[in-house]
Formats: structure tokens, C-alpha cells, sequence
């Protein structure tokens, strides 16, 4: 079969789904066509200025209507705004022969099985052969929807089960047809992954799939742990939420986001869809769900759920917490357990989950049940929804934002000694996993030679994560390290590449990690042919040490901050005058200091999800790494006019001055931070580091050459900074900063403008730096930017002074 190539997409459908899976598609540079039904009636608005059902702003309204309020939600559903261009809209009448021109169509209405195969069967008169046709479905049976169309409609029909929102929840489950050809399979797990980013699952036709079948029985064993407990939903959210490796919004803020009634209607489905589901019992609605479902109290959706915000005396916003003993909502109380004050400090999640589980509080006791009872039921699933059990661990990280799956969870904590505790509690592990032990294997997951392997039930084997060649996973590389210290380790990563990474709070750069960098610069200058800086976790970098920031300026140790601000611009121009190509892969926050580090790289492989920016001036420095440098020479080397430079130059200050962070990879270009030609996005993060290793090799086959130090940077000087100074000056005179933020911003300005310079004049990188060193280190001196970095190390939140 020849390549198949997938230019166009329809989506059928433009629900809150729809439009963000069309989002997603136009955010890979696919052109999308959405379509959905035409309206009955006219709104009172569409009467009052004389349209008719006949016009094509009303039979277009549903669809135009979605896509609006889908552009205009938040967290945003697209990575720029320009994505919009991409998407087409249309509807199922006036639009739908449009389907012939597309590679693959979508379909995403409401969940009811008739409605579906209506749909499918209008669908079938305009596509043409060979085109993909799937659908969105959450949990009908995929085999049931294909009935009754032809040959090749069944051949190219699969499940394709993304979650909302499609842009950061990284699962797409694809659940074949009883027809469905095989390379339409291995098409979609590859494009998924390869061009969506998505964590691709394979799943069997079961209800409810895998990622909501383990993941809402999590939900209801959380409800059943509480009840035995008597717990509430402050302790629950407290328990349920980072700390234990969840999203920040834990069990119940999940929920009312979500919509208790899809919560409902996946736990009432499931028993009457499986009801020989081992714990059936546990889908039981609590009698505290059943009410809040009469009360129509859903969440989000309906103002109130397990928590609802009011507005407190001076019309300021409260959030009160209902109190499911009383049915009541009352102000939210502080949770406090010695299991989780011990726990919380510590950042390996796999320690972690030890402390908690080992806890001899309520919240050691809810712990170790929850789990037992997740491991138990994960276990039995195999293999009913999937015969490999990384894929229930992969669906639960990817779908629901798990940071360790349920197997890895249970590797942590000892599969043995997990599974004779289960057995005391009166809850079995699957027989298969006593079978796995009684024959020696003790571990769900092994690495073997920097291979991630994990247990097979069919054949009591490890067998290699399908597909794991294609990721490069730092973490699990430790037999090929190469140097390390207390925090940093550089592994060989093959083909005559290095990559190092370090594991310090957020990631936060101090002197271990410039040391580290320096030294992984050395060694791949002398043995190696180029470098990769990637870390793993949930961010890359938060950026410089701020502790011992303020620790050296609250003891006025000046010539102990001269050294390490020293130390860090001699680090960051290391990585741009190195004799080997450096290719930095960012993801998640990288700020600061990240920032900057990857403003000097050769290149940069930044995962789509990369939140970069220059963010020092909310803690009332600015960027002394070489940023604030960088941003200049940036400036210098935009070869056109004075008077429109000077606006380039205008804009970098802006966002310097805000701390503007992007909100994506692809913003970070308009933001200057990356580099059109020279830095590449990376939509699934699991592919940067493999994507930039091939960055280094293909600079270094093209002859890298050490770069020269820059001696011809164009700076602006007064002319410069009078401007900057104006701009400053309106903005503190219209209240939009304070005072200090004005005596820092003319900081900034000095530095961009090269200081005091009579007119625009050509000055080195260092004349920069030693301009940038000077500003940050007088700065420091200062005691409102004590009183700012102080409130971020006790709050994480910056001070308005």
C-alpha cells in the first residue's frame, strides 16, 4: 500500500470535543473542516436583524458558535492564535459533499448509538475509498457502529477515544473494528504519536475501554475508602492531589470540573455493561452522589458540586466545601496529617508513595487501601481489557494525569510485600501475580541494558515496551553514565552523543548543575561529537536557585553573588563558544535560568507543551545569565531600519518587563526565545530528546564549527533609552506599576540600551554581560527585592511591592 498522508481532516460534530480535536489537528498545520447540524429556529438576535433560516450565518451558527467559545476557553485549546485560520467550518447539509477532499473524518456528535450510525450513513455517500473514518466515542461498543456499511467503510473504521482536553491530556485510545485492516491500525498508533504527541493505546472493545474503566473505578475506591474512613472531601483533595501523584485538583475539584453526570453515567454503565466485574459493588453510587445528582449539583457546569464559590463580605470570592454528612456547604477547613507533612518534602514519587503507604495515621491507612484495592482491580483486568499491562499504565498517565502508573505504583511499594498485605485485608491480587512471583519475578517493570521491559502474563516473560526504541529515557540509562555528581548525571546516549540532566527541586539550577554543565561541555569536546540537555519530571527548569539568591544578598556576601552570577554567564557562553554542537530539549516551565540556557544552544528541540520565558523581574532582578545580553544581540541582528529596530528592540524590553512566558513552543517563537530555522517543536515530549539527538548528529555531519565571540552588536544607546524611558514613565504614571517596578525597569532599559551611550554603537557580548552582572547585583542589594524573593521561597508567589 503506498504512503498514506493525511492533508485534510473533517470533523463531524463541534461539541466541546469536536472543536478542540479540530483545534489539535490545526495546530500540526492540518487543514480542518468542521461541521455540525443546522438550526431550527432563529434566536431572537438573528430576528431582530432580519435573517432568515435560509442565510448562511444561521446555518452556520451551531458550528461558528462552538468554535468561538472553544477559541475563547481556558486553559486555551490552541497554541496561537493564527491556528484558527486552519479550521473551516461548514454544516451537514450545504457542506457535507466537502467530505470527498478529506484523508480522514472524524466523527464526534453525542453519545447515542442511533444517532451515530445515522450519521455514518450520511458520512458513506461522500467519502471516498480508502479514506479513514473514526469515532470519538467514549464507551459505545465500536463493533456495533460499523453495522450495516460497506466493505471499505468497515476496513478504514476504527475507535479513536481522545480526552478532553485534547491538547494536554496526551491519550489516544484506538479501539479496532471486528473489519478494521491492520495498516490502519499501525497508521493511527503512528500518527498519533508521531504527529499528535498522544500516548497511543491499543485497546480490545471492552466497556469503557481501559483509561476510564481503571480510572473511574479510582474514583469510586476513593469514594469507598472515604465512607470506611470518615473522611472528608478537604482531607480527600489534601490526600488525592501532587502529593500522591495526581493532578493539583485531586479526587473532588476533578470531578466538579469533569461533571459529576459523565462521572455517573460511566459508574451506573459499567456494572449493567460487565456484571461479572469483580467489584461491582464499589460502582455503587454513594448515597451523597445520588443526591447531588437530584440536586442537580454537577460541578462546574451547575455553579456548585463538591464545592461551590460565593462571594464573601467585600465581594471578594469564596470557595466553600459541601459537607457530605449534612449536605451542607461550609467554609473549607486545613487539612494536617504527620504522613503527609514527612511525605510532601520529598521529590522522588516512588519514595514518596513508600511514605504514604507507611503512614500510621488515617492518611497511611487510606493509602494503603486505596491501593490495595487499584492494584487488586488493575490486576484482574488483564486480560480482559489488555493482555499488556503497561498499556493500563500508560492509559491512567496519559488520560488522567497520573504521574506513576498502577503497576509502577505497586513496584515501589514491593510486589510481594503488597500482595501478602492485600491477602490479610481480604482483597486478592490477580492470580497471575502470585504465579509471577512464586516463579522469582519480582517487578512489574526491569531495564536490561537501558531497555524498559515490563512483565508478559501470556508467556511469563519481560518483553521489550513496544515501540520504547523510538524515546530515549534518561532516567532509565543509568548503566550508561558516563559522569555524574549529587545532582546531575551525563549519560551516552549513543552514536557519539551525550545528554546530561540533573534532579534538584523544580529543577532549579545552582552551582551542582553549572558545574555539571561545564564539565559535560568538556567532556563531549573531547570524546564525544555533541550534547544534549534535557531533564525529566514534570518541568525542565524553574530556573536559577532563588534560596541561595536570597541567601547571599540578605548576608550582603557581594563577592559571593559576583561569583555565581559570574559562574553562570561563563556557563551559559560555554554552551555558544563550545567546539561541539549543544542542543537543549525543554519542556513543561522553563524559566528563568532554563530560559537562558536555551537561548545559548545551538539549538533547541522544545516539546509543544514548553512554558519559556525571562521571568526574574517579578522578583525584582532582571535576566543576569546572558539573557537580558541575549535579547540584545537578538535585537542587533535584525537587519532593517533604526526606527522599526528600535520597536524590535521596544517589544523584547516588554516582555522582559512583564516576565512574559509563552504559553506554548510555538509562541515562544513570537517572543524571540526561539529561533525560526534553527529550533524545532517536538509535539510528543517522549520524542524531544530522540529528536534532538538527531539535531546534534546532523550538525555535526554538516561540519559544526565553533562559533567567534561577538564583537559587533549594535546597541541604541540614549536614543534608545530615551524611548524605553518614555514607555516606562506612561506606564507608571497610568498606575500600571509601582515604583519599584519603575526603578527596575530603567535597570532593564539601561542594560538593553548598552548604558550611557552618546548614539547607537558597536559593543562585544561581554561589554553586555558586564553591564547585565553590574544591574542584577545592585539589585540584590535592594530590600524590596528581598522582601520579593523572600515571599516566592515561603508562598511560591511573588511579591507586588
Amino acid at each position: 500500500m503506498k504512503n498514506r498522508a493525511i492533508r485534510k481532516v473533517a470533523v463531524v460534530g463541534s461539541g466541546v470535543m469536536g472543536s478542540r480535536i479540530a483545534c489539535h489537528f490545526a495546530g500540526i498545520g492540518v487543514q480542518v473542516l468542521l461541521l455540525d447540524i443546522v438550526p431550527q429556529e432563529l434566536t431572537a438576535a438573528e430576528q431582530a436583524r432580519g435573517l432568515t433560516l435560509q442565510d448562511k450565518a444561521v446555518r452556520n451558527r451551531i458550528v461558528n458558535d462552538a468554535l468561538q467559545a472553544t477559541l475563547k476557553g481556558k486553559p486555551s485549546a490552541v497554541y496561537t492564535k493564527e491556528i484558527a485560520s486552519h479550521v473551516q467550518t461548514g454544516n451537514l447539509e450545504d457542506d457535507i459533499a466537502k467530505l470527498a477532499d478529506c484523508d480522514w473524518i472524524i466523527e464526534a456528535v453525542i453519545e447515542r448509538l442511533d444517532i451515530k450510525q445515522k450519521v455514518f450513513e450520511k458520512i458513506e455517500q461522500h467519502r471516498k475509498q480508502g479514506t479513514l473514518i473514526t469515532t470519538n466515542t467514549s464507551g459505545i461498543p465500536i463493533h456495533l457502529m460499523s453495522e450495516g456499511r460497506s466493505e471499505d467503510f468497515r476496513q478504514h473504521f476504527c475507535g479513536t477515544h481522545f480526552f478532553n482536553p485534547p491538547r494536554y491530556l496526551r491519550l489516544l485510545e484506538i479501539i479496532p473494528a471486528p473489519d478494521t485492516k491492520q495498516n490502519v491500525i499501525d497508521f493511527l498508533m503512528l500518527y498519533g504519536d508521531k504527529h499528535l504527541g498522544k500516548t497511543t493505546v491499543l485497546c480490545k472493545d471492552t466497556p469503557a475501554f481501559i483509561a476510564n474503566r481503571v480510572g473511574v473505578f479510582g474514583f469510586m475506591a476513593v469514594f469507598h475508602a472515604m465512607q470506611q474512613l470518615g473522611l472528608t472531601v478537604d482531607e480527600i483533595d489534601a490526600l488525592t492531589g501532587t502529593v500522591m501523584g495526581r493532578p493539583k485538583s485531586a479526587t473532588f475539584r476533578t470531578g466538579d470540573v469533569v461533571g459529576l453526570d459523565t462521572l455517573v453515567h460511566v459508574a451506573k454503565a459499567l456494572p449493567q455493561n460487565v456484571p461479572n466485574d469483580e467489584a461491582k459493588d464499589i460502582f455503587k453510587l454513594p448515597p451523597f452522589l445520588e443526591k447531588m445528582v437530584e440536586n442537580k449539583w454537577l460541578g462546574d457546569k451547575t455553579g456548585q458540586g463538591f464545592y461551590k464559590k460565593v462571594k464573601a463580605e467585600g465581594g471578594k470570592s469564596d470557595i466553600l466545601t459541601l459537607n457530605l454528612q449534612t449536605m451542607e456547604y461550609g467554609p473549607k477547613v486545613k487539612t494536617k496529617f504527620a504522613t503527609l507533612e514527612t511525605a510532601k518534602p520529598v521529590d522522588d514519587i516512588a519514595q514518596r508513595l513508600k511514605l504514604l503507604c507507611a503512614g500510621q495515621d488515617k492518611a497511611g491507612d487510606f493509602y494503603r487501601l486505596f491501593h490495595q484495592m487499584l492494584f487488586a482491580y488493575a490486576s484482574n483486568r488483564i486480560p480482559e481489557i489488555a493482555d499488556e499491562l503497561h498499556k493500563i499504565d500508560d492509559a491512567l498517565k496519559a488520560g488522567f494525569g497520573w504521574e506513576i502508573g498502577a503497576f509502577e505504583s505497586w513496584d515501589a511499594l514491593g510486589v510481594a510485600k503488597v500482595a501478602e498485605q492485600m491477602k490479610a485485608a481480604g482483597i486478592a491480587p490477580a492470580a497471575w501475580v502470585e504465579d509471577m512471583l512464586a516463579a522469582g519475578n519480582n517487578t512489574f517493570y526491569k531495564t536490561e541494558n537501558g531497555q524498559r521491559k515490563y512483565y508478559d502474563v501470556g508467556t511469563k516473560t519481560y518483553k521489550a515496551i513496544p515501540g520504547s526504541g523510538t524515546f530515549i529515557l534518561l532516567e532509565h540509562l543509568d548503566e550508561q553514565v558516563v559522569w555524574k555528581n549529587s545532582a546531575c548525571k551525563l549519560h551516552d546516549i549513543g552514536d557519539g552523543v551525550v545528554a546530561l540532566r540533573w534532579s534538584t527541586k523544580m529543577n532549579s539550577i545552582g552551582g551542582e548543575v553549572l558545574e555539571a554543565v561545564q564539565k559535560s561541555v568538556a567532556i563531549a569536546e573531547e570524546k564525544y561529537n555533541g550534547l544534549v540537555i534535557a531533564n525529566s519530571g514534570a518541568n525542565f527548569s524553574a530556573g536559577a536557585n532563588v534560596g541561595l539568591i536570597f541567601m547571599f544578598a540578605a548576608e550582603q556576601e557581594y563577592d559571593e553573588l559576583d561569583m555565581a552570577i559570574r559562574q553562570f554567564q561563563n556557563t551559559t557562553m560555554r554552551l555558544r563558544y563550545s567546539s561541539i554542537p549543544v542542543a537543549i530539549a525543554p519542556h513543561g516551565m522553563t524559566l528563568g535560568g532554563g530560559c537562558e540556557m536555551c537561548l545559548h544552544a545551538d539549538a533547541v528541540q522544545a516539546a509543544a507543551e514548553s512554558y519559556i520565558g525571562l521571568v526574574e523581574m517579578g522578583v525584582g532582578l532582571i535576566p543576569g545569565g546572558g539573557g537580558t545580553k541575549e535579547m540584545v544581540v537578538r535585537a542587533s541582528d535584525r537587519n532593517i531600519k533604526e526606527d522599526i529596530e528600535l520597536n524590535y528592540l521596544q517589544q523584547l524590553f516588554i516582555n522582559i518587563g512583564t516576565a512574559k512566558v509563552s504559553t506554548s513552543a510555538h509562541e515562544a517563537y513570537e517572543l524571540s526565545i526561539l529561533r525560526k530555522g534553527t529550533d524545532s517543536v517536538s509535539v510528543n515530549p517522549d520524542r524531544r530528546i530522540a529528536d534532538a539527538k538527531r539535531k546534534i548528529l546532523q550538525l555535526h555531519e554538516q561540519g559544526y564549527t565553533q562559533p567567534a565571540p561577538r564583537n559587533d552588536i549594535k546597541v541604541q544607546g540614549r536614543s534608545g533609552l530615551g524611548a524605553l524611558m518614555a514607555g516606562i514613565h506612561g506606564m507608571w504614571r497610568g498606575n500600571y506599576i509601582s515604583d519599584y517596578d519603575k526603578f527596575i525597569a530603567e535597570k532593564l532599559a539601561h542594560v538593553m540600551c548598552g548604558g550611557d551611550l552618546s548614539g547607537p554603537t558597536i559593543v562585544s557580548e561581554q561589554y553586555l554581560l558586564d553591564l547585565e552582572r553590574e544591574a542584577f547585583l545592585s539589585l540584590c542589594g535592594q530590600r524590596k527585592t528581598l522582601e520579593r524573593l523572600q515571599s516566592i521561597l515561603q508562598t511560591g508567589k511573588p511579591l507586588r511591592n
